[in-house]
């Protein structure tokens, strides 16, 4: 895959705009933990490999272990989350797909659960941000490191 264009060039600004929002959700009170899982779920669901390959990556450093980023994609039938990580994921798969969730009535009952009212809409613009990103990665073909071990 080529890149298509460099939006950090071609629109520093909005970018930069972006990247700010990205900083709210940092100092949001949320979890560096949970944020990764959610940020890494949605690129997963999107389809954004370069996303994907940096939040797996940023996950790790952060402590995330192999199994729970390897099970991450079958959440729902994995022992290995929290229920509290559980409702965040919910959330997430359902905004992520809003256009046909709608998110519904018994995944916001279940995210309520958990997260305050604050923190539901700190996640849902954590998701927002992540869903934002995701479109300009796959849009301009954001093409992730490859080291040459791993190249085909």
């Amino acid at each position: 895959m080529k890149p298509r264009l460099n939006p950090y060039k071609a629109a520093p600004e909005a970018i930069k705009a972006l990247t700010l929002l990205e900083g709210f959700t940092q100092a949001s009170g949320l979890d560096r933990g949970l944020l990764d899982l959610v940020k890494t779920r949605a690129s997963q669901i999107n389809g954004c490999a370069y996303c994907v390959h940096m939040h797996t990556r940023e996950a790790r450093a952060h402590g995330e272990s192999e199994e729970r980023l390897y099970m991450l994609s079958a959440w729902q039938e994995s022992p290995l989350f929290s229920e509290r990580e559980r409702a965040a994921l919910a959330w997430t798969e359902a905004v992520t797909l809003v256009s046909t969730s709608h998110v519904p009535d018994d995944v916001y009952d279940m995210a309520r659960e958990h997260f305050c009212q604050e923190e539901l809409v700190n996640l849902t613009v954590a998701i927002s941000a992540i869903n934002a990103w995701n479109r300009i990665g796959i849009s301009f073909r954001a093409v992730h490191p490859v080291s040459q071990t791993a190249a085909a």
